[in-house]
């Protein structure tokens, strides 16, 4: 009994702390290619640059998380993007705080994660794992996810 209940507290731990303290510093950035960008905003504070992760091996597939750098501010960057990666994949803005981030698949409507964010007040999580994390909450207004 002790040890199905100390299974249970385990389990418990582990799935409160992923959905709760969840933050992108757990990506593995080492396997981590550079995909479109930079896109550099029309007043140049921003630049947006997109980043690929193949995960699971042959058999798995890749995600796609794009990070805007603020030019005026050092060392100040945040993803505000992560999902799954479509065939048709790019950023363009539409004025100096949204970013329009296209990630579909023409083949198959149901697939598309395109967006637009306002930078700095949005952030799109395909799980929502950043919309449910403590750590996260102060980064944005507006979470969305699929």
């Amino acid at each position: 009994m002790f040890a199905t209940l100390s299974g249970v507290v385990l389990v418990s731990s582990i799935y409160i702390y992923e959905t709760y303290f969840f933050t992108f510093s757990e990506i593995n950035r080492a396997s981590i290619q550079k995909g479109p960008g930079p896109v550099i905003s029309p007043t140049e504070e921003y630049t947006a640059n997109a980043y690929y992760e193949p995960y699971g091996g042959a058999a798995g597939g890749v995600n796609v998380r794009v990070e805007i750098t603020n030019n005026y501010v050092k060392n100040k960057s945040q993803v505000v993007y992560y999902s799954d990666a479509k065939s048709n994949f790019a950023m363009k803005w539409l004025n100096e705080d949204t970013l329009y981030i296209i990630n579909d698949e023409p083949d198959f409507p149901n697939s598309n994660r395109s967006i637009e964010l306002e930078i700095g007040k949005e952030i799109y999580h395909r799980n929502g794992l950043a919309c449910k994390s403590l750590l996260m909450k102060d980064e944005y207004e507006t979470c969305y996810q699929n």
